[in-house]
């Protein structure tokens, strides 16, 4: 049960990473310039009050310095590259391994 609500996230993170490269890919093509949008921009755009309420949670949970030197530099990465690397983690981790297949047999 818990494999399959990972690899639900890893579709639905796949389904986001699509969505926002189909949008730069449209931005790219309209300005003829590559464009890709940072994840902080998108979500600014998007919702600007969980953002704030995201990082006022981690600054006082964590501190400051973790949200300047681990959220942020995530933020600044491009949306779509984001969740791709998300999707394929929490794929990974719902990934069902099948025995003896790629390994020596005993």
């Amino acid at each position: 049960m818990i494999r399959f609500v990972f690899r639900l996230a890893a579709a639905i993170a796949l389904s986001v990473a699509v969505i926002m490269a189909v949008l730069d890919a449209t931005r790219t093509v309209a300005v003829s310039r590559l464009v890709m949008t940072p994840l902080d921009t998108s979500w600014s755009t998007a919702s600007p009050t969980t953002l704030a309420a995201t990082e006022t949670f981690v600054r006082e949970k964590t501190g400051p310095a973790v949200w300047d030197s681990v959220v942020v530099p995530v933020l600044n990465q491009p949306g779509f590259a984001v969740f791709a690397v998300l999707a394929f983690l929490l794929y990974a981790i719902g990934h069902r391994r099948r025995p003896g297949r790629f390994t020596a047999e005993v």
